[in-house]
């Protein structure tokens, strides 16, 4: 096999079950002749990897696949990397309860040959983009696999703003924020709130308030295509913290606009043969399970 191809392993503050799946896994691959990536801010936690610490720039150089070992957070920075580049990922779950990060320890060898041989499924996830104009006249955008999320500054504070849908007026919301998650994300933070779980392969947006001061202010579910604008409602001290999978993106001041609709960037994730989304379900909600012996029904 040429020694050309490569791989890049992704890890985030990695504890010592992530290296040590990292270190079994570089390894493997040294052994199949493929050169392994990594992010040098994170070889001092990974010790004495077999692989060549690199720049986030330089890590998808030459990249056929993307191994993400960790969390579903994990797999997030990873999809942010990945963004835009046309290379598949795949989890390998050393977190808590991932949902993205699907392929256990004790599989994660097969499934990684897997996926270098070509015999993985093939997950198109689609993104939101979301852009807006910061207090300082700065235009931002980010894109998200899972959400993008309003959220306010200060605590003891609602935040109030009003939504609109493709132009037309939605509602005048006051709470802790919005978020609005892909059917990727429904599983994440808008499910915490009381958002549907959504299956992946549907095309659409959920809309979730958080913590609404209106108890009739509920979660909708919307076209994936549709433009969804948060306006900040001009009120003393109402600021509102704008993230994208987590990662802060800046302040959206009184008076300003969010706009978040569909990205032409989609993310391909892997699965190993005979992935079932409603059994990962089921594995990660306890679903079919009696609570006071843990039998299946």
């Amino acid at each position: 096999m040429s020694t050309s191809r490569r791989c890049a392993l992704v890890t985030r503050f990695a504890d010592s079950r992530v290296a040590e799946s990292a270190q079994l896994l570089a390894e493997h691959l040294h052994r199949r002749g493929i050169t392994v990536h990594a992010l040098a801010d994170e070889a001092m936690r990974l010790g004495a990897l077999r692989a060549e610490f690199v720049t986030e720039s330089a890590l998808l150089a030459g990249t056929e696949l993307v191994i993400a070992i960790g969390g579903d957070g994990t797999l997030l920075h990873a999809a942010g990397l990945v963004a835009g580049h046309d290379i598949p990922l795949l989890g390998i779950n050393r977190g808590r309860l991932g949902f993205l990060t699907d392929v256990m320890p004790d599989a994660m060898l097969a499934s990684v040959d897997a996926a270098l041989d070509g015999l993985c499924s093939v997950d198109t996830r689609a993104l939101l983009a979301a852009e807006f104009v910061a207090p300082d006249g700065e235009r931002k955008r980010g894109l998200a696999l899972n959400d993008v999320v309003v959220q306010k500054r200060q605590s003891g504070h609602l935040v109030d703003f009003e939504t609109w849908i493709d132009d037309r007026f939605v509602n005048t919301h006051g709470g802790d924020g919005l978020i609005v998650a892909t059917a990727t994300g429904s599983t994440a933070y808008a499910l915490s709130v009381g958002g549907p779980i959504v299956a992946p392969d549907l095309d659409v947006v959920v809309v979730a308030p958080i913590c609404p001061h209106t108890l009739s202010d509920r979660p909708i579910v919307v076209s994936g295509r549709a433009t969804i604008e948060v306006r900040l409602i001009d009120r003393p001290d109402s600021l509102a913290e704008v993230a994208c999978d987590g990662h802060s993106q800046g302040t959206l001041a009184p008076g300003a606009a969010l706009r978040i609709g569909p990205s032409s960037t989609r993310i391909r994730l892997l699965h190993p043969a005979g992935y079932d989304y409603f059994r990962l379900l089921r594995s990660k909600l306890n679903w079919g399970r009696r609570s006071f012996d843990g039998e299946h029904d």
